[in-house]
């Protein structure tokens, strides 16, 4: 006998692809997260700094820092639900459309299963939010006379 192995070598070596299957898409899903926060960042960061004046003039006539951040805030929050209203049923038709290519990679899973769904959805919308409060935390901070001569 040659090359005797032991079954735990033989195991190992039957799931190489899987898990390299299982690692691209855990890093894939990790590049996607960060370019979401970038994304939503840049978005709300833009719209708080073409909103500067608008800020400033909310602040100069009795707006509370709270008030003001609670606005940036809410639209925030508004971009996320957009965001899973249009992508949990985008991601249940494409999951049902790609079921025969994806029944070999999934042990024991739907690809519409809803615990799945409801965690990432969480996952996403708490990183989502966490984007948007720097951009809201720095519109409360926003100096009305500096706001004003911005334009």
């Amino acid at each position: 006998m040659f090359e005797v192995h032991t079954l735990a070598d033989e195991v190992d070596a039957a799931l190489v692809r899987e898990r390299l299957i299982a690692t691209l898409s855990t890093a894939f899903g990790v590049v996607a997260l960060v370019l979401v926060c970038i994304g939503l960042y840049g978005l709300m960061a833009f719209t708080v700094s073409r909103r500067t004046a608008e800020i400033g003039i909310r602040i100069a006539l009795g707006a509370t820092r709270s008030d003001v951040g609670g606005l940036i805030a809410r639209q925030a929050l508004r971009l996320v639900l957009v965001g899973i209203a249009v992508g949990i049923p985008a991601a249940w038709i494409v999951g049902r459309l790609a079921w025969r290519q994806l029944s070999g990679i999934l042990f024991e899973l739907t690809p519409a299963d809803p615990i799945t769904m409801t965690a990432a959805t969480i996952l996403l919308g708490l990183v989502a939010m966490c984007a948007g409060v720097l951009p809201a935390r720095r519109a409360a901070r926003i100096d009305p006379i500096v706001a004003l001569r911005n334009e």
